[in-house]
């Protein structure tokens, strides 16, 4: 398969597409995150964000660019989106003595925060009872096991691209379900 056809049938929602350009893209993308963050696991996360994101967006690609410059800039955006997130969790005070000081933000959770987290876990665990029940095991394995890809693909005896594309697609499948409420 060439990447304009896949593009092309990824456009008409054909998963073998979305497969094809997620095994030729992925070395890229996410070789360029570790590059930047120099951590495995947040390169891979990013790496796996990215290609939802791009999937969700396929019909606005321009045929004009290339395909791989277009996951990079999703990639490189979503990273500049999480050091931005960061950034607002630590506040700078200046002291008496005009020397700059980093104070981190308390963010621990009020009583109300926890009780809010909990009611809202108790709806996420129902939403994701409605998927089928390959996609709950690979949520729970990633999210609440907290397993990584390579221990994912070990237990379930599959490939790790074919894990990646499970994970994505329960997620796309359970924020489906989420947001019909």
């Amino acid at each position: 398969m060439e990447i304009k056809d896949a593009i092309i049938r990824a456009k008409e929602n054909d998963q073998k597409a979305f497969n094809f350009l997620l095994d030729t893209f992925w070395d890229d993308v996410y070789g360029f995150q570790l590059k930047r963050i120099q951590n495995e696991n947040d390169a891979e996360d990013i790496t796996i964000q990215t290609f939802s994101r791009a999937f969700d967006r396929i019909e606005t690609f321009d045929d004009n660019y290339k395909f791989k410059t277009w996951l990079i800039t999703i990639s490189k955006n979503i990273h500049i989106d999480l050091l931005r997130k960061e950034k607002n969790s630590i506040s700078r005070v200046i002291s008496n003595d005009d020397k700059s000081v980093y104070q981190i933000l308390d963010e621990s959770p009020t009583p109300e925060d926890k009780l809010i987290t909990d009611q809202n876990l108790a709806k996420l665990l129902r939403d994701i009872k409605k998927l089928k029940p390959h996609y709950q095991e690979i949520i729970n394995m990633r999210y609440f096991q907290e397993l990584s890809y390579k221990e994912i693909s070990v237990q379930l005896k599959e490939p790790i691209n074919n894990v990646k594309v499970k994970l994505l697609r329960a997620k796309k499948l359970l924020a489906e379900i989420i947001q019909s409420k």
